[in-house]
């Protein structure tokens, strides 16, 4: 495919995730399926667009004067790739496959667009309005520049799995991906992100990667994971385990003592766990899944920690999945702040005298974070909030109250909130 037919297909397919509200991954997925033609190249170029689109489709509509997909598209090509305008007006022109030529308002905005200085913060850190409040609450005068680095290309992290090798193994192994080691976690290793329109590596095709040498896991979830302490003998319950990240994580630090639970009230997704501990030479791990009668019945009471993932809305994660910034909605958010609540309240029954509820969101609203824990807290006079670390390296990221935000901005993670809360004695 030539660049006016790759533009074309991009404009196509962010038209069907505006109307339609698809998802991204499935609006691709069904263009792929449709174009038959487009090769490897012609895929990864593509979706490089749309997503670069989606990351940005406020403050590029917002440069061109205008919002749709071909105005956001035309804007990403000339001020996210870097082309020129007469690059740009070529690709647009192509002929027979090009989206059509640029008209004289496309190509003036192209040529000296609006100054983003002069935009409202939601426009510059490119999330919906109504989340403005929010942003405040969190970042205050900076939260345009963290929704900015939200909007950035999110580089591949890995968890070195130390039940199978080390870190100095691993990343000879990684060698061809050119790996560097970016600090906060002790067994990660970043792969950077490649250029929007490449194709990024496939670590899980290496032998070293089937054989549990280590997790594709973001640095920040790392982190979270570490939260939880020492654990080795310990006995932990992953109450919301999901596919298994934080649960092979938490495992790894146990080094095979202890016991570690798997629970995850969707049955569908602990069968994902399973496969991957096996992999991961996990022996510690039991799971229980809710197709059981009372599949957590006799682990009240008796739990070092409890590890909550919480369900949340996933703000922290719009570098990878930028499409879910603009389908989020007040009702989600109200809704999972609902099932935060019923979690947190579950999770303490498990909490014995002196162990802890590590309690982590994948979120930058304080809505979901802070709050939920003060919520709590009132609910539950008998814990008490804890710092959620003591490493050097990472408590530059506590909050006045203790508790741990990561943001791509800070910490160079996806966002993450942690909080650690102690039974009393």
């Amino acid at each position: 495919m030539r660049d006016g037919g790759r533009l074309a297909a991009a404009i196509e397919v962010l038209d069907e995730i505006e109307t339609r509200r698809r998802p991204v991954r499935l609006a691709l997925k069904a263009w792929g399926d449709a174009a038959r033609y487009a090769g490897a190249k012609d895929r990864a170029w593509v979706s490089g667009l749309v997503l670069d689109v989606l990351r940005r489709r406020r403050s590029l509509g917002w440069r061109m004067g205008r919002d749709g997909s071909r105005a956001a598209a035309l804007a990403a090509l000339r001020f996210t790739w870097g082309w020129p305008v007469e690059r740009v007006a070529e690709a647009a022109d192509e002929a027979p496959h090009g989206p059509g030529p640029l008209t004289d308002d496309e190509r003036a905005a192209l040529e000296s667009s609006r100054d983003l200085d002069e935009a409202p913060a939601s426009v510059r850190g490119d999330y919906p309005d109504w989340l403005d409040a929010a942003m405040a609450r969190a970042f205050g005068d900076a939260r345009a520049q963290e929704g900015a680095a939200l909007a950035e290309r999110a580089p591949v992290d890995l968890r070195v799995n130390t039940l199978k090798t080390d870190p100095a193994r691993a990343l000879k192994a990684l060698g061809p991906f050119d790996p560097v080691v970016p600090g906060l976690a002790p067994n990660a290793v970043r792969i950077p992100a490649p250029d929007a329109a490449a194709r990024s590596g496939a670590v899980e095709a290496i032998p070293q990667f089937g054989k549990g040498w280590f997790e594709v896991q973001d640095l920040g979830s790392q982190i979270a994971a570490l939260a939880a302490g020492e654990v080795k003998g310990a006995q932990v319950l992953d109450l919301c385990a999901g596919g298994g990240g934080k649960t092979l994580a938490l495992a790894a630090a146990m080094a095979n003592t202890g016991q570690i639970y798997a629970y995850d009230s969707d049955a569908r997704r602990l069968a994902d766990t399973v496969r991957r501990g096996e992999r991961a030479g996990v022996r510690s791990l039991q799971v229980r899944t809710p197709l059981n009668k009372d599949p957590l019945k006799g682990l009240e009471g008796r739990m070092d920690v409890v590890f909550i993932d919480a369900p949340c809305t996933g703000t922290g994660s719009w570098r990878r999945h930028p499409d879910t910034k603009w389908r989020l909605t007040p009702e989600a958010l109200a809704k999972r702040q609902a099932d935060q609540d019923a979690v947190l309240d579950a999770g303490a029954t498990f909490v014995k005298p002196g162990g802890r509820i590590v309690y982590v969101t994948c979120s930058v609203l304080p809505d979901e974070d802070e709050d939920r824990v003060e919520a709590f807290l009132a609910r539950a006079p008998g814990f008490v909030r804890r710092p959620a670390t003591a490493d050097p390296a990472v408590t530059p990221f506590l909050t006045p109250a203790g508790d741990l935000r990561l943001t791509p901005r800070t910490s160079d993670t996806d966002g993450f909130y942690v909080a650690v809360l102690e039974k009393a004695g």
